[in-house]
């Protein structure tokens, strides 16, 4: 009966602690900007320069294992600057492209000046929502 009665409770514990885990799920997802907004319901077309930038923000996002801000902050400061010197898009794409990565390059900046690990971490999640939100309306 105690050996039934601690694997039950040993059961419920685990259990437990994987819907904690589920439910504190912090990955960043796609924020609301204001002005930003779809072309009649449809992602605007990025040119492919902007693409490769983003995708790239993205993956040095995902894999980022840099606890310093300024080293972090260079590596996507060069990827925000390739987008910028290769961009040729025009009109309303360019402009909505503008709403989505003119907080990128300030939360860049943030990164940069941060020497608080908790307060760094927060910043590279908010700049990943950035870059998911890129995403989110924009396409190649």
């Amino acid at each position: 009966m105690k050996r039934l009665l601690s694997n039950s409770v040993l059961l419920i514990m685990i259990i437990l602690s994987f819907h904690s885990c589920k439910s504190n799920n912090t990955e960043p997802k796609a924020i609301k900007l204001e002005g930003l907004k779809l072309n009649n319901s449809k992602k605007w077309i990025a040119n492919e320069e902007t693409h490769i930038g983003m995708k790239r923000i993205d993956s040095i996002l995902t894999n980022n294992t840099a606890t310093n801000g300024i080293v972090l902050g260079d590596i996507l400061s060069k990827q925000t600057s390739y987008i910028i010197k290769s961009c040729d898009m025009e009109g309303e794409a360019h402009d909505q492209l503008h709403v989505v990565l003119v907080p990128m390059l300030e939360e860049i900046t943030n990164i940069k000046d941060e020497h608080n690990r908790l307060k760094l971490e927060q910043k590279i999640n908010h700049l990943k929502s950035l870059t998911d939100t890129y995403f989110e309306y924009f396409k190649l």
